[in-house]
């Protein structure tokens, strides 16, 4: 009976459940978007959460890092790959006249730092160069060609991924032996790799519980896992304020209902009437009126949901190229969240009309008819 009751009028009905779709796909869209936007984030730190930066200080006597200090900070974070770096920039100059201006680092091991997308990157680098595949590509490099860094040639042993590297401009970057370095006495930096990010924040409180005393600064440690956790901590934020606006749509909808429900009723007094009249309890005019708008809420709660799909895998698609997080719990949950939202709302808002239409004496109803 109240699937019927709400196919007496379907325009009036539609508009209600058109009302509730969009209510459910702005929820649940605009929550799979704050999980794609933290994916992204997440996707772009890459690896670099399991790392520490270790730099000269305010404080520090020298002009960089002394291999004592290097062999120290060894000590200090046993658990870990230390790989200290000298670093510097210089113009590089093609045949065809093309320049670039490339940051210059120097390392023993650079296969734990960079992604190689040409050739090999050596755990231990004695000759031979790296140079990033866009610099290669302006200068029209490849493979084998030489590189000349301070008097010295260096031949390219392989070209670095654009997304990978740590200079100011990753996409500009050569990668020499230390021994290309033999004038420069100090390390500008160390990179600690360590097995996850927890690992490395110990490492990093080790390392500056050690070096730096009573408030110095001998060294400078950036970790990137507190990056993680700043980024995670917003995009909550931006999860709850996207279903906050969201929710917004879902209440307009729940007053399309509520409003759907009165008519409904209103035009019904008379069968109401009726039905009381020939025994139909209060109980049962009550629960076919919440049932009415229950059906409200399911069809529309489905159809949203399946749209909400629908646009997280354009989402995901297009954020993190890969429409299959959709289906993660993570995203997906907003479906289920979306679906119980519109549901809740459309039995709230038939509670009145239900109560009004049960509660009326059936003779007044008649009349009223």
């Amino acid at each position: 009976m109240a699937w019927r009751n709400l196919g007496r009028n379907r325009t009036r009905t539609a508009l209600a459940v058109l009302g509730i779709v969009i209510g459910v796909i702005a929820i649940a869209s605009l929550g799979m978007a704050g999980v794609a936007l933290e994916q992204q984030a997440t996707s772009s730190l890459g690896s670099l959460t399991d790392q520490a930066i270790v730099s000269p200080g305010e404080d520090i006597d020298t002009d960089g890092l002394t291999e004592t200090q290097v062999e120290t900070i060894r000590d200090v974070a046993p658990a870990t790959t230390v790989i200290p770096q000298k670093t510097n920039r210089t113009e590089l100059s093609a045949r065809n006249g093309e320049k670039a201006n490339v940051q210059v680092t120097g390392l023993e091991n650079p296969a734990p730092l960079y992604d190689i997308a040409v050739g090999d990157a050596p755990t231990r680098l004695e000759t031979g160069t790296l140079i990033s595949e866009s610099t290669a590509r302006t200068l029209g490099l490849e493979i084998g060609d030489p590189i000349e860094y301070d008097g010295q040639l260096f031949r390219i042993r392989g070209l670095i991924a654009s997304d990978s590297g740590f200079g100011p401009d990753s996409g500009g970057e050569l990668v020499l032996p230390l021994s290309a370095f033999n004038e420069q006495d100090y390390y500008n930096s160390v990179t600690i790799i360590a097995e996850d990010g927890p690992a490395a924040t110990d490492a990093a409180n080790a390392i500056e519980a050690h070096f730096n005393e009573d408030d110095d600064e001998v060294l400078s440690v950036t970790t990137y896992a507190s990056v993680q956790e700043n980024i995670t901590s917003f995009t909550d934020t931006l999860e709850l304020a996207l279903l906050g606006i969201g929710s917004i749509s879902l209440f307009v909808a729940s007053v399309a209902i509520l409003n759907v429900m009165l008519m409904s009723t209103i035009e019904r007094r008379g069968e109401i009437g009726v039905l009381r009249a020939v025994g139909v309890r209060r109980g049962e005019v009550l629960r076919m009126i919440l049932i009415e708008a229950a059906f409200l809420g399911v069809v529309g709660g489905i159809v949203g949901a399946a749209g909400s799909l629908a646009v997280g895998c354009v989402i995901f698609h297009l954020l993190a190229n890969d429409p299959a997080l959709a289906l993660a719990w993570s995203s997906s949950r907003y479906l289920l969240y979306g679906f119980t939202f519109a549901l809740v709302a459309s039995v709230l808002s038939g509670i009145y009309p239900a109560w009004k239409a049960a509660n009326e004496s059936p003779v007044d109803a008649l009349r009223g008819s």
